[in-house]
C-alpha cells in the first residue's frame, strides 16, 4: 500500500510550495521510518523556517513519524494559532541578534552594518563555513538559497524574500522586530567591527585638510583603520537608514 499523509501550510510558508499546493490541503508520500523533519523539508520548507507542527490536532517534535493519512498542519515561526498546547520547535530566541549573511547577499550585510547589526560576511564563505558559523557563534543565518536552511546544525535562519538590498534590510527589521534596537552608523561597514570615537588629532595625518577643516566629529575602526565623519556620505547614509525604516514599517 502506497503510504501518503495530508499536508496544510499556513501563512508564508506557501512561498516554498509550488501555486497548485499553497494555502490548501494536499496529499504528500510518506517514506518508511520518515521524520516530520524530513516530510516537512522534502515538500521544499526548511526546517528553520517552521515554529509548530500539529498532527490530528496535537503538536508534534520534529523527530515524530507520522503514519499514514494522518493530517499535518504546519505553522511558520510567530504565527498566531489558538491551539493548545503547543510544542515549539524552535530553540529560544537568540538575546543578542547577530547575523551570518551568504555570500550572495552582500548588499544586505552591508545595510545591516549601516543599522548597527553585527552582519558577519564574505564573498567567498562557502556554504559549509557560513553554517559552522551560524551553528557555533549563534547567528542567525540570512540566505536566499533553500538548500542551506535544510542544513541539520541550522537552528536559526531565515529565507530572505526579497531581492533588493534596501528591502532586504527592511524586511529583516521587520521580521525580527529590529526598528527599536538601531545603533545607527556605529559599524565599520567593510569588516563589522564597533566604530570608536577618536579626536582629530589620530585622524589628523590622514585625511584631507579641507575634511580636517569642515568637520570636528571622528571615529575610526580599530581593525581596519578607516576613518569616519559625517560628511555628504554621512547624509546620504542616514537618508537610506529612514528609508529603510519607513519600508519596514509600511509592509
Amino acid at each position: 500500500m502506497d503510504r501518503s499523509v495530508e499536508v496544510r501550510v499556513y501563512a508564508e510558508l506557501n512561498d516554498f510550495l509550488p501555486p497548485d499546493r499553497r494555502s490548501v490541503t494536499f496529499r504528500h508520500p510518506l517514506g518508511l521510518r520518515q521524520t516530520v523533519k524530513d516530510l516537512i523539508e522534502a515538500t521544499g520548507i526548511p526546517h528553520t523556517e517552521v515554529d509548530a507542527v500539529i498532527i490530528d490536532g496535537t503538536s508534534v517534535g520534529f523527530d515524530h513519524r507520522p503514519g499514514h493519512d494522518d493530517l499535518i498542519s504546519v505553522y511558520p515561526i510567530f504565527e498566531s494559532i489558538d491551539i493548545r498546547p503547543i510544542l515549539r520547535l524552535r530553540p529560544e530566541p537568540l538575546r543578542n541578534t547577530r547575523f551570518v549573511v551568504d555570500s550572495n547577499l552582500g548588499g544586505l550585510a552591508r545595510h545591516l552594518r549601516m543599522l548597527g547589526f553585527d552582519a558577519v560576511f564574505r564573498n567567498d564563505f562557502a556554504d559549509d563555513k557560513i553554517a559552522r558559523i551560524s551553528a557555533s557563534e549563534k547567528r542567525v543565518l540570512l540566505t536566499r538559497d533553500v538548500a542551506v536552511l535544510k542544513r541539520k546544525e541550522i537552528t536559526h535562519g531565515y529565507y530572505v524574500r526579497a531581492t533588493d538590498p534596501v528591502e532586504q534590510a527592511s524586511e529583516i527589521v521587520r521580521r525580527f522586530d529590529l526598528a527599536g534596537s538601531l545603533r545607527s552608523l556605529s559599524r565599520c561597514l567593510e569588516c563589522n567591527e564597533p566604530l570608536e570615537a577618536v579626536a582629530v588629532e589620530e585622524v589628523r595625518d590622514l585625511l584631507p585638510e579641507a575634511t580636517l577643516r569642515e568637520h570636528n566629529t571622528f571615529s575610526r575602526c580599530r581593525v581596519c583603520g578607516r576613518s569616519y565623519w559625517p560628511g555628504s556620505h554621512y547624509s546620504r547614509m542616514k537618508k537610506r537608514i529612514d528609508e529603510i525604516l519607513q519600508r519596514a514599517q509600511a509592509d
